[in-house]
This record gives structure tokens, sequence and C-alpha cells, in this order.
């Protein structure tokens, strides 16, 4: 199947249903991208309820306007990851602790179990998770400022 021998919609219920070129309906489609960090605009998949991938787009912002606006919508949703653009202040140096940062989205404050819960991404991108399971992007962690760099450097 090609990128447009389908149409998107939203059923009663506001999810997401695929027709197929030949009729065929699937109810409760999921969009995922393929490299939701190091890629976001290249790859991107609608699966099917049981994860059975339905249709392969190469690139997303090539669609028609309808069915990319309402697979970015129904990302927005999926994706919610805050970036950290600052670290305020640590509770403590043992886990677990409490972190106040400044994301892209505002302040806020998270628990972090683990050093465990820090992945690093290809280099220089960090990974944080918190205790209720929000990842939370440092797309930069050179960018970040001194004091920023000195209490992340405590429990990389």
């Amino acid at each position: 199947m090609t990128e447009t021998d389908f149409s998107l919609d939203r059923n009663a219920f506001g999810r997401l249903v695929l027709t197929t070129a030949d009729g065929t309906v699937h109810e409760n489609i999921v969009p995922v991208r393929a490299f939701p960090i190091a890629a976001p605009d290249d790859g991107l998949s609608l699966l099917s309820h049981d994860g059975k991938e339905l249709v392969w787009i190469s690139r997303p912002s090539a669609l028609p306007a309808a069915p990319r606006a309402l697979i970015e919508e129904e990302l927005a949703g999926r994706e919610f990851m805050p970036e950290i653009r600052r670290l305020s202040a640590v509770s403590g140096f043992a886990c677990p602790c409490v972190w106040y940062v400044d994301t892209d989205r505002g302040e806020t404050a998270f628990v972090l179990k683990g050093e465990e819960d820090i992945r690093r991404l290809a280099p220089p991108n960090l990974l944080i998770t918190d205790n209720n399971g929000i990842h939370y992007l440092v797309r930069d962690m050179n960018a970040l400022d001194k004091t920023s760099r000195k209490l992340l450097d405590r429990f990389l």
C-alpha cells in the first residue's frame, strides 16, 4: 500500500479510523514514529489496535493537510515529553530524590527513583524517566547552564 492509498477519520468515540483503498476499515489506529527523538519528521507507522503495521509513511510532512493534522493531533497526546531547560535543585544526591526543573512547558518537580532512569541517547541527549513514567528530554546536556550541568553530573 502506498502512502496515499488510505483515508483517516475519527469515529464517534474520537478514535482514529483508517480506510484502505480496497474499502477495508480499521478502527483504533495508533500512529507511532520510528525515531521520535533523533528524526521525528522521518518515518511513521499506522498500527492496528493489536500492533500490526497497516501503513508506513516515510515522510509525514508530505501527507495532505487533513490526515496529517489527525496524525499530529494523535501523536501530541501520545508523545508528551517535556524538554528540560534547567535544573533548579535536587532534594539530595541519593535516589530516590526530587528534581526541581524548568521545562519548555513550565516549572515542575518529579521524583527520580534511581540513576538507571537516566538514559544516554545519541550524544549529547538524555532521556530521564520519573516515578510516574513520564519521560523528560535533555536535548543537549552541554547547552545547560553551569549549575544544571553540575547537578546532572552528580547522577551520571
